[in-house]
């Protein structure tokens, strides 16, 4: 996901519905293409994001955040920095966890 225009810190970027999927089909989701697209749900399961909150790459050095609204079922997609015009927005998978290994 790139920018058009500049972003800045603590802008909302885009607010995501969520489809929540119980635990019980985490290994059904695993072995679909939808197993790439999905956030581990705070309050249990997991979720797809609509919108492009699926779409967002990781990176180490993100310049944006993810916030689950529990009571709202979305997740926010928030700058934490200042991005520039044809930056990608990036977010870090682990949540800020350094010595999470990822699957890629």
């Amino acid at each position: 996901m790139y920018t058009a225009e500049p972003i800045y810190k603590d802008d909302i970027i885009e607010s995501c519905p969520v489809i929540l999927i119980p635990e019980t089909e985490k290994d059904r989701i695993h072995k679909s293409t939808l197993h790439d697209y999905y956030f581990v749900w705070p309050a249990g399961g997991i979720a797809i994001a609509l919108g492009y909150g699926s779409l967002y790459n990781h990176n180490k050095d993100p310049n944006a955040e993810i916030i689950f609204d529990l009571d709202e079922h979305e997740i926010v997609i928030q700058a934490i920095k200042d991005i520039e015009p044809g930056d990608e927005v990036l977010i870090d998978y682990t949540g800020g966890v350094r010595d999470h290994e990822l699957w890629f």
